[in-house]
């Protein structure tokens, strides 16, 4: 088992597809991604990624053997929060609790870090969603505070958590 970030290919749109179309993985990520996830979803949202601008979007495919298990990226702020970045990543199911989510985050922490000028990453997981919770604090991320009724999430209010990694 290893994980590896590498860019995201055309030829990923099925194994992009299978895993986002999940509602146990949608009900953890914000809202704007369609229920069910095609194949035309998932070529859209690779062409969108090759085509960021690369000083502030850092997206990759999770992978394991080249298998697709996920996705990640880390979106850099705009105004004074220019060097402060916003991290996202999910886990295809079957691969949920094999430590891929810890060893990507790690992975794109320490590229951010040593490629960017950024200097803060930070992520809001949903306060319920425990598996990412610890995902963060196994790679390094200090719980800065809980942000009480901070989202509309499927109808109901949720409380989200906020995590911080900063460059030393």
């Amino acid at each position: 088992m290893k994980t590896t970030l590498r860019k995201w290919a055309e030829e990923d749109a099925n194994q992009l597809a299978a895993a986002l179309n999940n509602k146990k993985i949608l009900d953890n990520l914000r809202d704007g991604l369609p229920f069910p996830y095609t194949v035309e979803d998932a070529k859209e949202y690779i062409k969108a990624m090759q085509d960021s601008e690369v000083d502030n979007t850092f997206a990759y495919a999770i992978t394991d053997e080249d298998r697709v298990i996920g996705s990640i990226g880390v979106f850099r702020k705009d105004n004074i929060h220019f060097r402060t970045a916003e991290l996202g990543y999910y886990i295809a199911e079957p691969d949920w609790g094999q430590g891929h989510g810890t060893r990507a985050v790690k992975q794109i922490c320490e590229l951010v870090f040593e490629t960017t000028d950024i200097i803060r990453i930070f992520a809001e997981p949903f306060a319920r969603n425990l598996g990412s919770c610890r995902i963060l604090e196994k790679a390094g991320f200090q719980l800065e505070g809980l942000l009480r009724k901070n989202a509309i999430k499927n109808g109901q209010t949720e409380d989200m958590k906020l995590y911080a990694l900063v460059r030393e």
